[in-house]
């Protein structure tokens, strides 16, 4: 279990908890712009599997990080849930993968939390030989979501993602603009339209992304079984390094 504080500050003119001395002015009436400003703090908590591949550490030797995001069937608080797809169901299997890989729970109910997950990667690569040059996040439908969120809010961080059957926010695709990304999606998908992923890309090409888009034609809802089966991703992903800026 990850356990850490976040401490959140909000732009403002006034502070709580000002020293007596510094009295506001006394209010008077009609309608007049304010401000706050106050220092909170958050405590939050995340279960999870990691996956330390063969030959880890081996000494000063920095590995490449993976995020993965199990999709809405696999919340709860049972870590074997999230055994069922993706690299967690291959680590399982005995399956040997490149990465250190992050596979995290999302409590029952509730949805893929981006400041919860930054903080979980920030804990692990802090304990864990990794390249922070080299972390890449990948999901599969709630989790492919979940992967197009956290990118956008904390572009400056990956290597690379690869969203599965997922969707995000089209607005902000600019964020991820110097962001390699592939996508994969189902063409027959019932439960997230193919036009989810679409509009991703194309509003990524749009503004000069670098962006790939795998479409199976005869794939329903499962589009992630065939992409994690495929070496051509895995060694797509071991390629990818962050540009420093």
């Amino acid at each position: 279990m990850m356990k850490t504080v976040i401490t959140f500050g909000f732009s403002a003119l006034l502070l709580a908890g000002c020293a007596s001395t510094l009295k506001a002015p006394a209010p008077s009436p009609g309608q007049k712009p304010q401000s706050m400003k106050r220092k909170i703090t958050k405590t939050v908590t995340c279960d999870y599997l990691l996956y330390l591949p063969e030959g880890y550490p081996a000494g000063q030797k920095k590995w490449p990080l993976m995020l993965f995001l199990h999709g809405a069937g696999e919340r709860g608080d049972s870590l074997d849930l999230i055994k069922k797809h993706g690299p967690p169901k291959l680590a399982d299997q005995g399956k040997k993968l490149p990465f250190i890989v992050v596979s995290p729970q999302c409590p029952l109910n509730e949805w893929w939390s981006v400041e919860v997950l930054d903080a979980l990667l920030d804990d692990v690569a802090s304990r864990v030989k990794a390249d922070r040059d080299r972390i890449v996040v990948t999901g599969l439908s709630m989790g492919g979501f979940g992967t197009w969120n956290l990118a956008t809010a904390y572009p400056d961080r990956f290597a690379a993602i690869a969203p599965i059957c997922g969707g995000g926010n089209p607005l902000e695709a600019g964020k991820l603009r110097g962001v390699p990304v592939w996508v994969f999606h189902g063409a027959k998908d019932p439960v997230v339209p193919l036009k989810s992923s679409q509009d991703m890309v194309d509003a990524l090409k749009a503004c000069g992304g670098n962006v790939r888009f795998t479409v199976y034609p005869d794939a329903d809802h499962d589009s992630w079984t065939a992409t994690y089966d495929n070496p051509e991703f895995w060694d797509w992903m071991l390629k990818q390094k962050r540009i420093s800026k």
